[in-house]
Parts: C-alpha cells; structure tokens; sequence
C-alpha cells in the first residue's frame, strides 16, 4: 500500500502569508540589530548594543521564528509535506544551538542586563505584558 500525506487546496495562500510575515519579522530584526544594536545579526558583526526593542521586547529569538515561518511558508506554498517535515530537524538545531552556545555568548557579552532580560521575556513564546 501507497501512504501519502496531502495538504488543503488553501495552503499556498497560507504559505504566501506565512512566507511573507516570517520575512518582514526576519528583516525587522536585521534592522533592530543595525539602528540599535550598532551591528548585524552575522557572527563576525554582532551588535555591540544589548537589544531589547522591537521584536526582541516580546520573545528572545524572533529572527529564527521569522526564519521558520518563512521555510514553513515556503513548504505550504508549494504543497509540499516533506518541506514542512524537514524543517523540524533546523528547528530542533537551532534550539540546540540557543540553549548551549548563543545564550552562554551573550551571558559573557552583556552580563546581567542580558540574565535580567531571560527571566522576564521568553526565549520562544511570547507571553502577554501589561507594560
């Protein structure tokens, strides 16, 4: 027996959305960095200011949600099951990647402002604030 997976005719619209808003927060956290941070998102230019505004005032990690929205997107886009799957392997990596190297490099770089800002914003899911 043949086992397929197929998706909704409506998940090329979604894929679109989801390729669209998963770039605009990508790019509005590029320039986050930039105007604010004095650097890039890049290794060899990260930003030399602790970045706390925009994106970064709801959830820790907005660039590599907008990342993931956009392969998701592009995986509804073109129908495509095995584009959606595959993009839980980068998902679980980059996880991997904040918990033990990111976090840890941003401890040492901007010391207690930046253990402040993990005890009150979440590093994947927003939470609702009142200020």
């Amino acid at each position: 027996t043949n086992f397929s997976l197929s998706l909704p005719s409506w998940t090329p619209t979604a894929g679109l959305v989801g390729m669209t808003l998963g770039s605009m927060l990508a790019l509005a956290c590029v320039a986050t960095f930039v105007s604010k941070g004095r650097g890039t998102a890049a290794p060899f230019d990260p930003p030399r200011e602790f970045v706390v505004v925009g994106p970064y005032k709801y959830v820790r990690n907005p660039m590599y949600w907008g990342a993931f929205f956009t392969l998701v997107g592009f995986g509804l886009y073109h129908h495509s099951v095995s584009m959606i799957l595959f993009c839980l392997l980068p998902a679980v990596l980059v996880h991997l990647f904040v918990v033990f190297i990111e976090e840890k490099g941003l401890e040492q770089r901007f010391g207690d402002s930046y253990r402040d800002y993990k005890r009150t914003v979440n590093r994947w899911l927003p939470k609702y604030r009142t200020n």
